[in-house]
């Protein structure tokens, strides 16, 4: 991942901070591939440019903590150690024809099989949002807080805001498509289902590069497990893209001392110039 990415999560956190956070996002690139699925020897080929081999010590999992509101989603949560990296785990999503076409024009940095001058990325080469779910994969801390009608997801990276309305609204029928799409959420016992359609095609699902289509559709179900720990399973549909639903999970955990700094994608500089 390019180094100003892996810094500037946590540049301001003081050194504790700075430290953990650069930890916290290096084990997740060497080890985030493993993701919950289980043991290396019995899971199936890595994909291409996900880190599959490197020797990552798997998952961690919920650190003891008290109990806490299960309906209180609020804080700034991280990475947990284990999780994210370049992809969700080691078992890449079944792809349509269609989709195996567009694979194949990928030209993914973050593993390593391109350059950043090669890459073809959209993140690092037009600045776009990274996209749902992907940018839950950036190396950066994000923030929840909720509203009266809404929960909004504050991302650090490139300052990206979601609004998820909490008021009983349907999706528009004639919804805009865009990066992150259109989100309504809901109380499911103590998970917070948010649904999630109305995207364009510019973004990845992940860092190695998956395509999707406007047709993309993505649910998340959030839950709070303690005080410290909050788990996220993530469904990902799309009929000209996927054979079936792409199931995946990730886990995150609560950074009570850290506070979102303001980070830009253009603050970054030309990211073609970082290999120089």
């Amino acid at each position: 991942m390019p180094a100003q990415q892996l810094v500037q999560g946590g540049r301001r956190r003081g050194a504790g901070g700075l430290v953990q956070a650069a930890e916290d996002a290096a084990q997740a690139a060497v080890a985030g591939t493993l993701g919950d699925q289980g043991d290396a020897a019995a899971a199936p080929q890595a994909q291409p440019g996900a880190n599959a081999g490197a020797p990552g010590r798997g998952p961690a999992g919920p650190l003891p903590g008290p109990a806490h509101d299960p309906h209180d989603l609020n804080g700034v949560w991280n990475m947990r150690r284990g999780f994210g990296g370049n992809a969700y785990g080691r078992v890449p999503p079944e792809m349509t024809d269609w989709a195996k076409d567009q694979f194949k024009q990928i030209k993914s940095s973050n593993g390593g099989d391109y350059t950043l001058e090669q890459t073809n990325d959209p993140v690092i080469t037009k600045c776009y949002p990274p996209g749902t779910p992907r940018i839950y994969l950036q190396p950066f801390p994000w923030q929840i807080v909720k509203g009266d009608k809404e929960v909004l997801f504050i991302y650090e990276y490139d300052h990206t805001v979601r609004h998820v309305f909490t008021d009983g609204r349907k999706h528009p029928e004639d919804v805009t498509p865009t990066y992150m799409g259109d989100s309504i959420g809901s109380w499911d016992g103590n998970t917070f289902v948010v649904d999630t359609v109305g995207f364009n095609d510019k973004t990845w699902l992940d860092r190695v590069g998956h395509p999707h289509s406007d047709q993309l559709h993505v649910v998340e179900r959030f839950t709070r497990v303690n005080l410290n720990d909050l788990e996220l399973d993530i469904t990902m549909e799309d009929p000209k893209a996927l054979v079936k639903p792409w199931d995946v999970h990730l886990a995150f955990q609560l950074r009570p001392d850290w506070t979102l700094e303001e980070q830009v994608c253009t603050d970054n500089g030309d990211f073609l110039h970082f290999e120089k």
